[in-house]
Order: C-alpha cells, then structure tokens, then sequence
C-alpha cells in the first residue's frame, strides 16, 4: 500500500519532476510527426495496402486514446510513480523495436503497443505532477508540459527530416528512446509514489468494452472507402461498434467505481473541457499527418524540406502555451481558449486557397496562424481538465480529458482521411472507372506513382489537381467545424464564475450539492 504521499518535495525535486514528465511530454509528438514524415520511404521499404499503412499512425493514436482511461484508473490505484515507469520502460523498448520490423504487420503491431506504454506513460506522469503542484503553480506547470509537447511537434518533423536524409526511416525512433530513457531515470529518482486510497482498481469490463468499440469504428472507417461504405463487413464494424459503446455507457452506470464518471456531463463547463479537448484534432493535429503526406508524397519535396515546412505550423506552441497561462489574469479562459479556435479556422480557410505547389513561401503565413491559435487553448487544456474533479481523483481526470482528445485525434484522422479519399474519387470522375477507389486511397497515403499506375488514362497533372480540389474542400469542411466548436466552446466554458480554471465547485447547479458529491464518490 502506497501513502498518497509520503513527505513534501523540495522545489529541486518538483523542478527534476516537471522536466522528467516534459522529456516524456516531448517524446509522445515524435511518435507521430516522424512516421508521418517518413510514411512514403516506410512504405518503399516495408510495403503495404493503404490500410495498413493507415495503421502507422491510427495504430498508436487507437491504443493511445483507449487505453489513457485505463493507465489513469491504475495511476490511482496501484501508484502513479510505477504506472509512469512502466509506461516508459514498455514505450522505449517498442520504439527500439520499430527500428528493426521486418514488414509492415510487425511495424503497426508494434505501433499499437508503443502506444499502450505511452498511455500509462502519459496518465501515470500527469497525475503524479498534479499531485507535486497546487493552485496556480499546477497550471504553470501543465503550460509547460504543453510547451514541451509543443517542442517535439515543433522540431519532431525537421529532426525527422534530417534523420531519414542521414541514416533511413528507423534513425527517426533514436530521439524518441533517449527521451524515454532519460524521462524513466529522473523519475526513478525524484518522483514520491502516490496513490488515490480510495481508488477501487481497474473497471475491466469497462476498459475492454472501450478499446474495442474504438477498434471496431477504426477500422470501419479504413475499409469504407476501398470498400464502400454499403460493404456488409463495413457495416457490420460500425454497428458492433455502435452496440459496444452503448453497452460500455451502460457498464459505467452500473460499476460502483466507474473509469468513467458519465455524471459528470450534465454540468456544462466539463462538457466545454471535453469539447475543447477534441477541438485541436481536426483543427490542427490530422494537418500534423496529412501536410507532410501531401509534401513528400505528392508535391514532391524532400523529408527535410517537408521537416522545415511543418516548422511554421507547430513552432508557436513552443511559447504560446505558456503566453496562454499569463493572459489568465487578464481574460477568461473560455475567452482565450474561443478566440485561439477561431484564429485556427481563419488560418484553415486562408490554407484552403492555396493549391498544391503552391509556393512554400506562401504556405507561411496560414500555416503560422493555424498554429498561433491553436497554441492559445493548448496550453490551458491540461489544467482545466484536472481542476474538474477533486485532486485525489487526478487521475480519473487526465484519463477522460485525454482519453477525449486523443482518442478524438485517431479517430478524426480516420474520418478526415475517408473523407479526404471521398472527395478525390469525386473528383477524378467517370474516366477512372472501377480502380478509382484505390486510386484515391493510395494518393491519400501519398503513393502517386502507384494511384497513377491503377489509372493510367489519368495524367498525373490531373490526378494531382483532383487531389489538390479535394484537399481544399476537406479544409472548407475543418474551418466550419472549428468555428462552431470555438462558439460552443466559449458558451459552455463562459458559463459560472468566470475564473480562469474550472474549480469543481463551478460544476455544481445551486441547490445540487448533493447530486455534485454522488457523482464524485
């Protein structure tokens, strides 16, 4: 039995604690952003349909997203320090595995556990920071953890850029290990072990009936547009994925200790935090996988070049997360956080107007704004969501709010990734006939060589023009949605005292007090 704590850390301690969680912080954008870079060499190499080289990324982003609520839950029951170090140990081994798969099945297997071992990587090092730092140093340190998030998107591609031009594709997994392993020895050293006492362990039923709800709509999503969306398997994945997670809704209402509290829903501003939470997906993070896609694969560029591009789009997380933190004592953060969305949709409908080959040099300036706005509610989001329930149920809380946002990350990146192959095969016309299909995914998956040999009758100018009208509608279609969850966003989050955290008590309806402990027992 762990003591929720055992004697309180001196400020060296706490400072070695914030930079062992922000090495870790750092390293989970690296295992996106390199494999996005290298997806068109991974592919040379390891071959591979377009869906399972889809499973590069929606692997790890499955595993990641569905298990967090999971890691959260054993965070709190069996010690937040041993779930981080596990975590870490398993997310270092896989990532070195990466480096030697022989083939593309190997490859997404291991994604998709590299991607468990960065959830309890993730949720044991985020609880235990909420337990080493109280008030408004807690939300100083989660804008920070957001800022060095910020720095492996801002450098993760250009490093991996660089990586794959010196040594191939399996170099770009080097920096992820050494960040794992330096993150696991400081945190062997300086973190206390903590624990919820009251913690009731993990909600089996509950976390199986999830992951693979999750799963099943994953793959759905992949297989519709080679398949179609009428395809009997398709629909026989979207609707046992249905069924799966109404049944986990019903689970998490009966279960006395539920991995999920879904009481906590009927208040309006942790609706918003979960709102938020999803928002940067399709604002900002499917661009994470699709420009370099786009860059490498049919416009041509270099892995380095591609590297420096994405620079503009995730460089102002670097400082803007932790400029977001200060501009609390001025402005709310529904203000700050609304305002960010609706200065990413503004940079979404600008990038919509710029055709591929464009010049690089015009992609600046909406590349740069899509990441400013995003930076704004990026570094507010960590500290919002702990700060919904009481601090001995930290764990709960980053499981739910990050569950939300990353779980949200794969599975819009499926969505945006069908629609994206929809709206090419609309465009490529009549004349592609029946291959038309798998000429679309393989250009989605940025293999024009490939998607131009399933229909030669198409010239390759005209095939990257229907990619080019079609990734420009998928952009018209991300700036809607961002601008409509900026104004809800700002109406549920605006609601309450207008602090600039949401304290639990802010949850609760007048006259409800009893109904706001129920559903925290």
């Amino acid at each position: 039995m762990y003591p929720n704590k055992i004697r309180a850390a001196s400020p060296a301690e706490k400072l070695f604690v914030l930079v062992a969680v922000c090495c870790a912080a750092a390293a989970m954008p690296l295992t996106f952003t390199g494999p996005a870079v290298a997806l068109p060499a991974i592919s040379r190499t390891l071959g591979g349909s377009p869906i399972a080289l889809n499973w590069v990324t929606n692997a790890f982003m499955l595993t990641f997203g569905s298990s967090l609520m999971a890691a959260g839950a054993l965070a709190d029951s069996f010690g937040r320090k041993r779930i981080f170090l596990i975590g870490l140990g398993g997310f270092a081994i896989f990532s070195a595995g990466l480096a030697f798969a022989g083939d593309i099945v190997w490859f997404d297997i291991l994604r998709a556990l590299q991607g468990m071992g960065a959830a309890a990587a993730f949720s044991g090092g985020m609880a235990s920071l909420a337990q080493e730092f109280e008030g408004t140093a807690r939300m100083r340190a989660f804008s920070i953890v957001g800022a060095s998030f910020g720095v492996g998107l801002a450098f993760g591609p250009i490093a991996s850029g660089l990586m794959i031009e010196a040594f191939g594709w399996p170099a770009i997994f080097l920096l992820v290990v050494i960040l794992a392993v330096l993150a696991f020895g400081l945190g062997a050293y300086f973190l206390t072990e903590s624990r919820d006492p009251d913690a009731g362990g993990l909600d089996w039923p509950g976390a199986l009936s999830f992951t693979l709800a999750l799963t099943l709509f994953t793959y759905g999503v992949l297989r519709a547009p080679e398949n179609g969306w009428s395809d009997p398997l398709v629909i026989a994945l979207l609707s046992g994925a249905a069924l799966l997670f109404v049944a986990f809704g019903i689970i998490e209402r009966s279960v006395k200790r539920p991995m999920l509290d879904l009481t906590l829903f009927r208040y309006p501003r942790f609706v918003g935090v979960q709102l938020l939470a999803a928002a940067p997906a399709y604002a900002f993070v499917v661009l994470l996988i699709l420009l370099p896609v786009r860059f490498v694969g049919i416009e041509g560029m270099s892995e380095v070049a591609a590297g420096r591009m994405m620079v503009a789009l995730s460089a102002p997380l670097l400082v803007l997360p932790i400029v977001a933190g200060l501009l609390t004592r001025w402005f709310t953060a529904a203000t700050i956080c609304s305002a960010g969305l609706i200065i990413s949709a503004a940079g979404l409908f600008w990038l919509s107007h710029l055709a591929t080959g464009s010049a690089p040099m015009a992609l600046i300036g909406p590349l740069l704004t899509i990441g400013i706005g995003i930076s704004l509610p990026w570094g507010l989001m960590d500290g919002l969501a702990v700060s919904v329930v009481p601090k001995e149920r930290a764990g709960m809380a980053t499981g739910i709010f990050s569950t939300t946002r990353v779980a949200g990350e794969g599975v819009a990146l499926a969505v945006v990734s069908a629609v994206l192959s929809a709206l090419i095969q609309s465009h490529l016309g009549a004349e592609a006939g029946e291959h038309a299909p798998i000429a679309a995914q393989r250009l989605v998956t940025g293999d024009l060589l490939d998607a131009a040999s399933n229909v030669p009758a198409i010239p390759h100018v005209l095939l990257i023009q229907s990619y080019s009208d079609a990734f420009s509608a998928l952009l018209w279609l991300l700036t809607a949605i961002t601008t409509i969850t900026a104004i809800v966003v700002f109406a549920f989050l605006g609601r309450g005292t207008g602090e600039s955290t949401v304290e639990a008590a802010d949850l609760e309806p007048e006259g409800d007090e009893e109904a706001l402990n129920a559903s925290n027992a």
